[in-house]
């Protein structure tokens, strides 16, 4: 059945395939997905309060034979913040085998010659080089284990021009560059690194332009597919990539937007 223009298409129901069972995780984003599919998770993220809330809350709708879910504050711009997390995550889950990079910042809406360069450097620095940093570490602790499996979020902004997000775009190319080149260089080593690139979606980055009916119908009709995802839509994807559902895919960016690029 088809949902109206920019409606917010409800979550589906949810199965829970296990497919995560026993593995050890880092993830800035979706810790709820992760730990329902059988992960045991380090959620990571740069204010300590919510992050431990979210964590709290998850840990409360989850069986008694879940596995952890700890909270590990980070700052993925800090390199020192970034090796303290994947430190703890080896230490307190015996080690890493699955990170889920979401981080991300994007730029005031406006053409290039309008956008200050130090908020170019900032987006840059969050959305490409923290998740170089991630990825860095990541790789280290999975090259001391046996291998792993990384998927990082870039956008569709990324695939296409988009006028109005210069510094955001190209900083999601350069993280789909960055993908590629992981995966073809590990990939005799057991580590599998894909991207995944999100459309419209409701995320505390979209929520602020979407301030009535009339735009988010505008957002809506920017897919052929008649509504705006919600984050748990990608973190379902993000979850296949990771699992061993998608053992012979690396070095993929996949879109996951309506079909907006496909239009």
């Amino acid at each position: 059945m088809r949902s109206p223009i920019g409606h917010i298409h409800p979550d589906p129901v949810g199965f829970e395939a296990d497919r995560l069972r026993g593995r050890r995780a880092i993830v800035l984003g979706a810790v709820r997905r992760f730990a329902r599919e059988g992960a045991s998770v380090v959620a990571a993220a740069r204010r300590r309060d919510r992050l431990e809330q979210v964590c709290a809350e998850v840990r409360d709708g989850l069986p008694a034979s879940a596995g952890p879910v700890l909270p590990v504050p980070c700052d993925v711009q800090d390199e020192e913040s970034v090796a303290a997390l994947v430190d703890a995550a080896v230490e307190r889950l015996g080690g890493l085998d699955t990170a889920f990079n979401v981080q991300g910042v994007g730029n005031t809406p406006g053409p290039l010659h309008e956008v200050p360069t130090e908020e170019f450097d900032q987006v840059v620095a969050v959305n490409l080089r923290g998740t170089f940093l991630a990825m860095k570490h990541e790789i280290r602790a999975m090259l001391a284990g046996e291998g792993g499996s990384i998927v990082n979020t870039s956008s569709v902004a990324g695939l296409v021009g988009t006028p109005q997000l210069p510094a955001y775009g190209a900083s999601k190319a350069g993280l789909d560059g960055l993908t590629r080149t992981a995966a073809i260089t590990y990939a005799d080593r057991g580590i599998r690194v894909n991207g995944l690139a999100p459309g419209a979606t409701m995320t505390e980055m979209l929520t602020p332009w979407v301030t009535s009916d009339v735009i988010r119908q505008k957002v809506a009709e920017t897919a052929p597919l008649p509504f705006l995802a919600l984050p748990d839509d990608m973190a379902r994807v993000a979850v296949f990539l990771l699992s061993e559902e998608a053992r012979w895919i690396t070095g993929t960016v996949l879109p996951v937007d309506g079909g907006a690029t496909a239009d």
